[in-house]
């Protein structure tokens, strides 16, 4: 298997920390309405990283399909 990009790997350790910072989160003593509102910026922020990923990996194949037509 072939694995020239780490943008998938990163992508799911961006994701991964993001999910684990969330969790801890919900654990911290502070009040509800203040967690509330730092999920839902982390969960914003998590979705902008897949969001990018998602558009790297999609040009990444995108021009990988274009160069292997080019030399067929």
């Amino acid at each position: 298997m072939n694995r020239d990009s780490g943008s998938g790997f990163f992508a799911g350790l961006i994701v991964g920390a993001l999910i684990g910072a969330a969790i801890a989160l919900l654990y911290a003593p502070q009040p509800g309405a203040d967690t509330r509102r730092v999920v839902k910026e982390k969960v914003g922020v998590a979705r902008d990283a897949v969001v990018k990923a998602a558009g790297r990996t999609k040009d990444t194949v995108f021009n990988r399909a274009s160069s292997q037509n080019e030399t067929e």
